[in-house]
Parts: C-alpha cells; structure tokens; sequence
C-alpha cells in the first residue's frame, strides 16, 4: 500500500453539559431525537445518557479530518445550544458524580453491566478512538505490535482528565486509572501473526471470557469489523488544533513503521511491562514528567522524547501531507496539555465551575 492510502477516521466521546449548574446532564434520547435528520450515524447514544459519541466519515488526508471534525462539532454543538445545553471534550467531568448519571437503554449497555456490576457503573469517562487503516491484515497486527512503544507519548499529549467527582486527583490522566478497572484493557501483548491473533480471540470466546471481539479494550487493537487499527488510549481532546495535531502524528508513526517494515526493519520491542510503566508515568504527570528511554536505559522529560520522535518523523511528514498539523505538537509541547490549561485555572478561581467553562469554550474554539 502506499502510505497516503492510510485512512483515517476519529471518535469522539462528549460530555452533555447544563450551562446553570454545570453539571453533567441525562439529555442524549431528546438530543438525537432533535438531531437525527442532520446526524444520520455519525452520532450515537453512549453508555451514559449524559454523554454523546461522534465518528467522523472515513477520511482520505489530515485536512478533511479537521473538516470532519469542526462540521460534527458545530453540529452537536448547535443542536445543544437550541435545547440550552453546552458539550464539553474532556476524559472527565471536574466534578459530576458517576451515581446520579442514568445508563443508556441499550442490550449493549445492560449487558455490560451485568458483567461488569460496579466498574461498568463507574465508566464516566470520555474518550477518542483514532482509527489508521491498513488493508492487509499481517501488516495491521506488525504496526499494532511497533506503534505499543509510542502509546505513554500519545497519552501525555492527550491527558485531559486532572480531576474526578471534585477532587484534584494529582494526575493527568485520571479517565486511564477508571478505563484500566475493566478486564481486557491496557497495553497489549505482541502477536507474531494474525493468524495466532485470530487464535486469541477464538479461545477467549469459546472459554466465554467475552462473547464477541469488540470487547476487546487495548490501547490500540485492530478493529473486529474495519481494515484499520483503532488507537483507544487518548483522553477526549478538547481543542480541535489538539485534536488534529495528535491524529496527524498518529498517522506518522504508523507510516513511519510501515517504512521500516518495508526495508526489513522494525521498532525495537521492548516487553509490556516495560510499556506499562511509560504508561503510568504519562498518566501521572503528562507532559511535564519523565519516561524511561529504554535503549538508554535513563529518564528522560517526556517533551524532549516527543521532540526526538519529530525528527525521527521528519521523512514522512511531507508525503503524508501533515506537516503543519504537525508543528503544532511542539505549540501542545509549549503550552501544556487540556489537563494543564484546567489545572491552571483552578489554580487561579479555585472554582472547578470556571473548569468547565474554560473547557466549553475551547471545545468550540474555531468552529
């Protein structure tokens, strides 16, 4: 394949916001009721009525995504606005409370419940799905495998989600500490093949560890139904320039790795653990923490490994077209994160209410 064939796609997970009280608000049956006619699938109920998911159409380059994204946001935005509502993206609400939310009616969602009993209950997170497609099935399970290195880099730029139910929680990405409670979630491990991979999900379903292959919850997986990879461990970013910017840096590292497969190379493997442990330091402290350099064996500030891999990048940006969208990962570098910009606020109001208002007003900023 050539590497501008890779589609892209992008799910959001918004937040359904009373502008009075600024809590979250049970309002999705009558927000797509009202919606329906301009909405057609890209936007659908999610597990909590007071959330609301989009999915952008199939996109050829990173220019239609932001296109795609700023026409669905205009549109939820308006559609909530006509009803006195607001949408906020972030992984959390600063301060709602998951026992007052009402769960969606959905044989889905019962379902999920009645599996999961308390940690289904407590899913009031918000996330994006960043989808990367690659027809051949081989090379899907190889960029999976590689691209599991970058994944805390990803996640320190997304973090958005600093407090839950009220609390400064002291981290970044607190929605990562509330997914990781379900079972099948995190860092996956490494496939040598599709074939064993096919292999894994078989057995999980006829041991009845899950009864189909979308309950399957890694930071990145290849999807049961598309020809793409999905990357899950972002935080809902709140600005769309943020937004654009990671999607496009996606989009490179995995263009990058299919370069290297092509040449009979590879991203060193480093073991999951290994991972898991960037992993948590991205959910601790975002960007202004360390990870492990595990070539090296030595911490390094995360900002300065994201501007390593910038470099490393630097040969595919202009084939794929997104070297502008990429620059601005250096402005996020210079400016911090969502989770960066809500705990300055905070910092400076001591109000989380002046939270969601920062976070409304950002998630329509340019629309």
């Amino acid at each position: 394949m050539n590497l501008e064939e890779m589609t892209l796609g992008v799910e959001e997970e918004y937040q359904i916001i009373d502008p009075e009280s600024r809590e979250l608000t049970s309002y999705i049956s009558e927000f797509l009721e009202k919606g329906k006619r301009v909405f057609r699938d890209q936007v659908k109920p999610e597990f909590l009525q007071s959330q609301v998911e989009m999915g952008t159409e199939v996109c050829r380059d990173i220019k239609e995504v932001r296109r795609e994204i700023a026409r669905l946001r205009s549109m939820v935005s308006e559609i909530a606005e006509k009803s006195g509502h607001r949408i906020v993206a972030a992984g959390t609400h600063p301060f709602s409370r998951w026992q007052e939310q009402e769960i969606t009616e959905k044989d889905r969602y019962r379902s999920l419940v009645a599996d999961l009993q308390y940690v289904a209950r407590r899913l009031l997170i918000f996330g994006m799905h960043i989808h990367v497609g690659i027809p051949d099935r081989e090379l899907r399970i190889d960029t999976m495998n590689q691209i599991g290195y970058f994944l805390p880099h990803i996640l320190a730029l997304s973090s958005s989600s600093p407090f839950w139910m009220g609390d400064n929680t002291g981290l970044k990405s607190y929605r990562s500490i509330v997914f990781s409670e379900l079972p099948r979630t995190g860092i996956p491990d490494r496939f040598d093949s599709a074939a064993e991979y096919d292999h894994f999900i078989q057995t999980m379903i006829k041991t009845g560890c899950m009864d189909e292959p979308t309950k399957i919850w890694w930071d990145v997986r290849p999807h049961p139904r598309f020809p793409t990879i999905e990357l899950r461990i972002c935080d809902c970013i709140t600005s769309i320039d943020e937004v654009v910017a990671v999607v496009a840096l996606v989009r490179a590292v995995a263009a990058k790795l299919i370069t290297l497969r092509r040449e009979n190379q590879s991203w060193r493997y480093y073991r999951r653990d290994l991972v898991a442990e960037n992993k948590w330091r991205a959910i601790k402290d975002g960007l202004d923490g360390n990870l492990v350099d595990f070539g090296k064996e030595e911490e390094v500030p995360v900002r300065d490994l994201i501007e390593e891999l910038l470099e490393i990048l630097d040969d595919v940006v202009d084939p794929l077209g997104v070297r502008e969208e990429i620059e601005y990962i250096r402005v996020m570098l210079e400016q911090g994160s969502s989770a960066d910009r809500q705990l300055s606020t905070f910092d400076e109001t001591g109000d989380l209410k002046a939270v969601v208002d920062q976070l409304a007003g950002e998630t329509v900023t340019g629309l």
